[in-house]
């Protein structure tokens, strides 16, 4: 074992691992990257599958990223956002306001509707908490309520912090620390393939493309948010990963579904909170809109405003820890007043408005408008839809969904049937295991295999990426005759 994986086993606790399996093996030391693949320190290469948990956006050691840190790093590398600025975090604001307020939508949005404030921190779950405190306030302050309260769906994860936890609905990251918490309410998640209300019989498609219902879904957040306004305590908020719920199980909503739930939230006086940690900057959608300039965030896809839009892992992408909470000015406005009226925003960070995090940042946004990045994200998405279809054959594979550049490819005991397979047997991974050691590397979420890789992965790549999970997924599960005869073949 070399001396850094004995450092690593003795002294560091890693988050989301089974210590105790960590422990057991020798595990994969990553000492060096470049474009969308990395690595270790014997030598072996692996492609980056999971864009290094959900972050990096144009791949490893991209020039015109590593340029920007180091002109910043020439200058000054941090200094203090309370009462001072700097200016790659005063040029990032712009930016992120330009993004956020796309001319297509100009004709639905209203003069409050505006995203025209940033407030920094430091990663998705801080910038949760800033959106969760802000829209906590606004409502005391406004009079809308005397006791905020939020929904959000049935299996969120929004964050670790303890605010953001408070809107989680996974007992299995979140139970441990229920007496901790603050109260919230949860209402059903879009999830066709295992939708009570979807009546088809199981394809091999997406569920969402031939679901059969009458979006009962909707309904039900009408129902919920119908009770609060009646009991005359409407719901402060409702916290939402657009396009898709990531740590959920990358479960991604038909189309209409957001843009509906929306106009609910009018109806009722709730505002949207739009966590785009994972989802913004493209990573959720290829679409373009009526000036054919590139959709960014997958809220605006389905053409909605929120009221928050909270911003972080790809922000600067994948090279630093940055997050940003967009607000409008409707709710600037009630932090506004005299010294002594203490109505400042009383939160922050030592590391808010990083200057080496703002520039990097700044260099991210700018690759991303290049023709370039957007010819690169196009065929990002072509290959995954056109090289994933020979996992249909599999009998383990129940359903497949794609969301712009993310695939989610959900197993189960067999397809005809959707029966889960048991969490104690880790099939999901025991896959991602089979896969490193093919030379991919992923993450999954239960028995849901992840591929997200960086939008720079060559059509070539996506092909080895997805024939080494088909090849993974036939290792594990050996015992199917169909199975059976192509591991012989292979």
């Amino acid at each position: 074992m070399l001396p850094l994986t004995e450092l690593d086993q003795k002294y560091v606790w890693h988050p989301f691992t089974q210590m105790q399996d960590w422990l057991g093996h020798e595990p994969i030391v990553i000492t060096s990257g470049k474009g969308a693949t990395l690595q270790d320190s014997k030598g072996r290469s692996y492609l980056d599958a999971n864009s290094s948990i959900w972050t990096n956006l144009h791949g490893h050691r991209n020039p015109a990223l590593d340029k920007a840190l180091r002109g910043q790093l020439a200058k000054v590398a941090h200094s203090s956002f309370l009462g001072l600025t700097n200016e790659p975090a005063a040029k990032l604001a712009g930016e992120l306001v330009r993004l956020a307020n796309p001319i297509n939508l100009s004709e639905v949005m209203g003069p409050d509707d505006t995203l025209s404030k940033v407030f920094y921190s430091d990663d998705g779950s801080t910038a949760m908490e800033v959106a969760l405190k802000q829209a906590y306030q606004f409502a005391q302050r406004s009079g809308l309520s005397a006791s905020p309260r939020f929904l959000s769906l049935e299996g969120a994860y929004h964050g670790d912090t303890l605010g953001a936890v408070s809107l989680g609905h996974i007992d299995l990251f979140h139970k441990s620390y229920a007496n901790l918490l603050f109260p919230t309410d949860s209402v059903m998640s879009p999830y066709c393939y295992r939708c009570p209300f979807n009546r088809a019989a199981p394809k091999r498609a997406d569920a969402r493309t031939y679901r059969v219902c009458e979006w009962e879904c909707v309904a039900k957040v009408e129902e919920v948010c119908a009770t609060k306004q009646a009991q005359g305590e409407p719901y402060t908020a409702m916290v939402v990963e657009p396009g898709l719920q990531g740590a959920a199980g990358m479960i991604p909503q038909p189309e209409g579904w957001l843009q509906q739930v929306s106009k609910v939230l009018r109806r009722h006086g709730t505002q949207l909170i739009a966590d785009e940690v994972m989802t913004g900057f493209g990573r959720a959608t290829v679409d373009e809109d009526s000036n054919g300039q590139p959709v960014w965030f997958a809220s605006h896809a389905e053409g909605v405003q929120p009221d928050f839009l909270v911003l972080a892992k790809g922000l600067t992408g994948g090279y630093l820890p940055m997050a940003a909470t967009l607000t409008t000015q409707r709710v600037f406005d009630v932090f506004l007043g005299r010294y002594e009226e203490f109505k400042s925003f009383f939160h922050g960070h030592s590391y808010t408005g990083n200057a080496l995090g703002s520039a990097v940042a700044l260099a991210n946004v700018e690759l991303l408008e290049t023709k370039r990045t957007r010819q690169q994200r196009h065929r990002l998405a072509a290959a995954l839809r056109t090289e994933s279809a020979v996992l249909w054959e599999l009998p383990q594979v129940g359903d497949m969904r794609q969301c712009g550049l993310i695939l989610a490819v959900e197993l189960v005991e067999d397809w005809k049937t959707r029966k889960p397979l048991a969490l104690k047997d880790r099939a999901g991974f025991r896959v991602c295991e089979a896969m490193a050691r093919r030379g991919v590397l992923t993450r999954p979420i239960g028995n849901v295999i992840v591929v997200m890789p960086p939008y720079c992965t060559t059509p070539s790549q996506v092909q080895q990426i997805l024939t080494c999970l088909h090849d993974s997924i036939v290792e594990i599960f050996p015992n199917h005759p169909k199975n059976s005869e192509k591991l012989e073949k292979h």
